[in-house]
């Protein structure tokens, strides 16, 4: 059973003129009633032009074609960090924090290139066991017949320790590492202690000087296989400036940490909402696993937009984008697209092609770590099932206010003792 459509929100949302729609706001994510305003641009305006915003005037783009051609024409839709990045909210330049994925080529596929043996098939194979076992000491630490924070207890701790272990991190200091994610990932109008750029710097510096020291040891020392001795030691990373160095570090954190860590509480809520598609896992895991989990990251769209800025005029969806705009590929859009997803929003466990989504992108910028998030959430979905028919979900999950990470800050849960 999937949630029935809010018919009063629907009335209010068709009743918006269409200019004034802007799905550029926070808390339409934080309240989880981002759905009625997409579905009608996706009829109505798949390219829609919003004129005034919190974050100025851009492009929406909506359905799954038209982001795909954003996202694979690298030569007309620009992620570099000069020019606005990838989200879509303009920085300063002193806060602007260059990585590979805000660089067009060839800048671009020489960083990448360096840390992309991290998650090559023969480095996956090797970290599998790492993750089984880690995964079987926190499911088997969990309480039975009281509740607890799946969040907290679960997905961040196993993708913190697994962050540590990629970027061979103090073990002990490892929640720092989920700090820093969510300092560089936060609103600063989400009501945190992060409530300007200023403050997000200054605690970010303290990252960059926490990983400088790493790296000097790393560099000094004989190259090894974690990703700050491949950044050390990369022909094309060796010399990066500190904002280079301290953006690429953050990118490395943000992509192996929020991504993984939200789609495992998403999974476990959307499993908690459909109570027949949870019992077709208890009956049969070995076959519903490996499809589940693309399911579970379509469904939930942990990143929400990616933004790109046009570098010359273009013609998308039949609209007229100019050199300068700011051009957002709403991905949380494009994967409930009907002429692209058969029923997309239902969450089926069993879907016929569960791959078929934008969650991890297109093109060049395609996550590099997709493989690694799939590993990690098979692994913890195989284990959860040798140990617990059913996790109940007690209470309403907490969201995060961002329209860039889709977050779960808290989720109650109970296993039946």
């Amino acid at each position: 059973m999937n949630a029935p459509v809010n018919q009063d929100l629907a009335q209010e949302v068709a009743a918006i003129p269409l200019d004034k729609i802007d799905v550029s706001d926070p808390r339409l994510y934080e309240t989880d009633t981002w759905g009625p305003y997409f579905a009608r641009l996706r009829r109505e305006a798949p390219v829609h032009f919003c004129a005034e915003s919190y974050f100025g005037p851009f492009w929406s783009v909506t359905k799954y074609k038209d982001i795909m051609q954003v996202d694979v024409s690298h030569q007309i839709y620009s992620s570099e960090t000069s020019l606005g990045g990838i989200t879509i909210r303009d920085r300063e330049e002193k806060y602007q924090r260059p990585s590979f994925i805000t660089m067009d080529p060839p800048r671009h596929d020489e960083h990448r290139k360096t840390v992309s043996p991290i998650v090559a098939p023969g480095n996956l194979a090797h970290l599998a066991g790492t993750i089984r076992e880690r995964a079987a000491k926190i499911l088997d630490e969990l309480p039975r017949g009281e509740t607890f924070d799946w969040v907290d207890r679960v997905s961040i701790e196993l993708t913190t320790q697994m962050l540590a272990t990629l970027f061979d991190f103090p073990f002990a200091d490892r929640r720092k590492l989920t700090y820093w994610s969510d300092v560089a990932t936060v609103d600063v109008n989400a009501g945190t202690a992060i409530d300007s750029e200023e403050k997000r710097d200054e605690v970010l510096q303290e990252c960059l000087a926490c990983f400088t020291e790493l790296w000097n040891q790393r560099v000094n020392a004989e190259p090894r296989n974690d990703l700050l001795s491949m950044l050390a030691h990369g022909e094309s990373t060796r010399n990066l400036t500190p904002k280079e160095f301290l953006g690429t570090v953050i990118l490395l954190i943000v992509g192996g940490n929020d991504t993984t860590r939200n789609s495992i509480s998403g999974g476990l809520l959307a499993l908690s909402r459909n109570p027949a598609e949870y019992r077709k896992l208890r009956d049969d895991p070995a076959r519903i696993i490996p499809t589940m989990v693309p399911e579970i990251i379509r469904y939930q769209s942990p990143i929400i937009h990616m933004r790109r800025t046009a570098i010359a005029d273009a013609e998308l969806g039949g609209q007229h984008i100019r050199k300068g705009d700011k051009v957002i590929m709403w991905y949380k859009s494009g994967n409930r697209d009907d002429e692209a997803i058969e029923n997309p929003d239902a969450f089926i466990v069993d879907r016929a092609r569960p791959r078929q989504h934008l969650s991890f992108g297109f093109g060049i910028h395609r996550c590099v770590g997709n493989r690694l998030a799939e590993l990690q959430l098979t692994i913890m979905w195989e284990e959860i099932m040798k140990r617990f028919p059913t996790i109940e979900v007690v209470g309403e999950p907490v969201r995060l206010y961002s329209n860039f990470i889709s977050g779960i800050k808290h989720l109650p849960v109970r296993i039946p003792a």
